[in-house]
């Protein structure tokens, strides 16, 4: 089962290894993480500026797969050096976060994932710690009244009642405290630091109060934060790299006592939910655990992106979400702080059919079983729901089949939300489709299914 989870990039941790958190209020607010289902996660910085991979062409160590896109240079000193240096250029104008959160608001998004800082160090927030930011006088886009990007867009998102994770990066780039000079290896060489924390304690004990300090302003002066997103799993105690991470929530959790905190692909008491990316498990999953998945196929802005269609969004929603998590779908700005129309048009497609059909699947959990061929199962108290994913071009017909094995007496469309003739058959239940429908080929028709 592991093996079929761990597909990404980063993969996840193993569903074994979850350590349920002792905390009653955090096992409550677990339930309202399940309950959520739908993310709209972002990943923004000085990248988008180029259309680049994200912080990783930073590294060496990762030249092969991240600077695949580099086509203007070769020299990998200049590469970083352009790199670093795009804060000089990053003015995102036309940013307007109230646009963004009504995307969210009119889709269904339930909670907003936000890059306050990525693995590179640029700070999108106004960190007191470090002038690599957004609101620093090298940084054009200082003098905008939205120049603490985070602020901003979380202060748009809280008003239309959309939950807040900010996403940190706990490797830092640009600290010279992780990537100090004149250590044991040349900085850039790789993703972790370029010494060995044990055999300098004094500069380790630096960055990891430089660390908790950037935290603590997310938490405290940023929220109410509902989620600390943390990437970047290198730095974790089997690593050599010990942060002190449990010190950290628990003074978190004295200003917000139900925060949650994703420490992703470390596991341990501070993982409170597992984190694949761009990739489904193949079964379900029966630990708290979401998806992060792109709408298009990276999860930075490409000036050549693709977009999956509508279709493609919902069945990918309810895949998830019939194996029991979440989805955050990843949308990238343009360097203008616009969003791609492309991605907004197949978002809206999928709010559409959300509209009608998300009561199968906000608040659900697993349903047993949860899926057979292109039908999906979820339930919510005694009703479970039977979600049909449709292949594109498939027409329905005078009858369709649901392969339920347990008693069902009343069917219901939500669609349309009248109930349906059916009788049992030994492949299920074979329900009469209105003529409406007919030599149609809906995105995922949803059947109710009541006892």
């Amino acid at each position: 089962m592991a093996d079929a989870i761990i597909k990404g990039m980063h993969g996840c941790s193993r569903e074994d290894e979850y350590v349920v958190p002792a905390d009653p209020r955090i096992r409550e607010r677990l339930e309202w993480f399940q309950d959520q289902k739908l993310a709209l996660m972002m990943h923004f910085g000085i990248y988008s500026t180029l259309g680049l991979c994200e912080s990783w062409p930073l590294v060496d160590g990762d030249a092969e797969w991240s600077r695949n896109e580099i086509d203007w240079e070769s020299d990998p000193e200049i590469i970083k050096e352009q790199y670093r240096n795009l804060n000089k250029c990053f003015n995102p104008a036309r940013l307007r976060p109230e646009v963004w959160a009504d995307v969210a608001a009119r889709n269904g998004f339930r909670y907003f994932i936000f890059t306050t800082k990525h693995h590179d160090g640029f700070c999108l927030f106004d960190s007191k710690y470090t002038d690599y930011k957004t609101t620093s006088p090298d940084c054009p886009f200082h003098t905008h009244k939205y120049a603490d990007v985070t602020k901003a867009v979380f202060d748009a998102f809280r008003a239309r009642g959309i939950a807040i994770a900010a996403y940190f990066s706990k490797p830092d780039w640009h600290c010279p405290w992780y990537w100090t000079p004149g250590m044991d290896k040349p900085i850039a060489a790789d993703r972790n630091p370029t010494y060995k924390p044990a055999e300098h304690p004094a500069l380790w004990e630096s960055f990891v109060e430089f660390t908790h300090n950037q935290m603590m302003e997310l938490v405290r002066d940023y929220g109410p934060i509902d989620i600390l997103w943390l990437d970047g799993g290198q730095v974790r105690p089997s690593n050599g790299q010990d942060i002190r991470l449990s010190e950290f929530v628990k003074k978190a959790r004295e200003i917000n006592p139900t925060l949650l905190t994703a420490d992703r692909t470390v596991g341990g008491e501070n993982e409170n939910y597992i984190t694949p990316e761009q990739s489904v498990p193949a079964g379900p999953i029966r630990v708290p655990w979401e998806s992060c998945v792109t709408v298009g196929y990276a999860f930075s802005y490409r000036f050549k992106e693709r977009y999956k269609t509508s279709r493609q969004l919902v069945h990918l929603l309810i895949d998830v979400v019939c194996r029991g998590g979440n989805l955050a779908l990843n949308i990238a700005p343009q360097p203008d702080g616009t969003l791609p129309a492309d991605a907004v048009k197949s978002v809206d497609g999928m709010g559409d059919w959300l509209r009608e059909n998300g009561e199968a699947i906000y608040g659900t959990r697993l349903a047993d079983p949860n899926e057979d061929g292109i039908t999906a199962f979820t339930k919510k108290g005694g009703v479970h729901y039977a979600l049909v994913r449709l292949p594109e071009g498939e027409r329905l017909g005078e009858t369709l089949t649901i392969p339920w094995p347990h008693e069902a007496n009343r069917l219901t469309l939500l669609s349309l939300g009248g109930e349906l003739a059916f009788e049992r058959m030994d492949a299920g239940l074979c329900v009469k489709v209105p003529e409406i429908l007919r030599g149609h080929n809906p995105i995922a028709p949803v059947i109710r299914i009541e006892k």
